[in-house]
């Protein structure tokens, strides 16, 4: 449990903290006044101010953010540093800022990971990977490095052999024949059906067979691979909206025990899960719904077709309208979590 909420602290911690930072950046890259840059909520535990700005950390460790002057107009008392006097384009370049940075962030932990860990490539050995806690394979004793011989008398040659037979035999148990470090054992694995995946689960991995990047092969690697996840999730989420597929929230409760079960596999696991949210944060951040940074840009461009900006009342209006949306999809999402959390298999 500990683990968890530290998991999940460091994770939407980390997340929310660089795309504020992303905004405070650009806003002072554009002259503009920014009166407060705080880590965390709630009650101040230290600040310090230098030059118009004050730095603060929070007593909530979760994320961060910015007081910009001049986000409502009515209260500006920045005069022509404040945010709604600055050109559309400053704006605009104020508000991409924070979902750039989740995209960015990605690519320097995927950088850090393959120098630090390196690249690895699944193999194809009946050798087991990482074994995910709380899950069949983990209840049956198996460890990660055990090389699997036979299950249910049947030889397991390569990684396929043991998919096949999970598959053939359901939820049924299953007799597994197996070395560590050498050492003949036996034990017994029950798969189980996952309702939400709508697949059996046993919780393991292949292993990987790793190799050390040179410098500049990683950055390149790790622009490669965060350009590969945004096209898959980009794909992923316009099968949602048309339906093609399933749609699949997770909400808070699901994301820190996602984030608290791959913490448990390790440091660079939970980096590398965070890197993947990262990149998820950015593209529904860009979504053009009311209350998120896409609706931000969309009423900048608005502005900027119109030749001024929408009316008080027309943003008030929908602004309510998105943040009913994203509270109703919130209340979903939690439903969801609390559903696969204590009543899901």
């Amino acid at each position: 449990m500990l683990l968890t909420v530290l998991a999940s602290i460091f994770v939407f911690g980390m997340l929310v903290l660089f795309h504020e930072l992303g905004h405070f950046l650009m806003a002072k890259a554009t002259g503009m006044r920014v009166d407060e840059f705080a880590i965390g909520f709630g009650p101040r535990l230290y600040s310090y101010t230098y030059g118009e700005t004050v730095y603060s950390i929070r007593a909530v460790p979760l994320g961060g953010f910015n007081d910009i002057a001049g986000m409502d107009p009515e209260e500006n008392d920045a005069g022509d540093r404040g945010y709604c006097t600055k050109p559309v384009w400053k704006r605009m370049l104020v508000i991409v800022a924070g979902p750039l940075m989740n995209f960015i962030l990605p690519v320097v932990i995927f950088f850090g990971l393959f120098l630090a860990v390196g690249v690895s490539t699944p193999s194809d050995r009946p050798e087991l990977g990482d074994i995910l806690p709380d899950k069949p394979a983990a209840a049956a004793g198996l460890k990660k490095g055990d090389v699997i011989e036979r299950m249910n008398s049947q030889a397991t040659e390569k990684w396929e052999d043991i998919v096949n037979i999970i598959l053939q035999e359901g939820e049924r148990p299953i007799k597994v024949e197996f070395r560590r470090d050498g050492v003949p054992q036996t034990t017994t694995l029950i798969p189980i059906y996952d309702k939400n995946a709508e697949r059996l689960l046993v919780g393991i991995t292949s292993s990987s067979d790793f190799r050390q990047p040179g410098f500049f092969e990683a950055i390149g690697l790790a622009c490669y691979k965060t350009g590969y996840v945004i096209y898959k999730m980009v794909e992923g989420l316009w099968a949602m909206i048309t339906g093609s597929a399933k749609a699949e929230l997770a909400g808070p409760l699901g994301v820190a025990q996602m984030a608290g079960e791959v913490a448990q596999i390790g440091f660079a696991a939970l980096l590398n899960f965070a890197a993947l949210l990262s990149l998820n944060l950015g593209i529904l951040n860009l979504l053009p719904v009311p209350a998120l940074d896409g609706g931000h840009l969309l009423h900048l461009v608005l502005e900027k077709l119109r030749g001024k900006p929408l009316g008080p009342k027309a943003l008030q209006y929908t602004q309510l309208a998105g943040i009913t949306l994203l509270v109703m999809l919130m209340l979903f999402a939690t439903k969801n979590d609390i559903v696969r959390i204590f009543f899901g298999n």
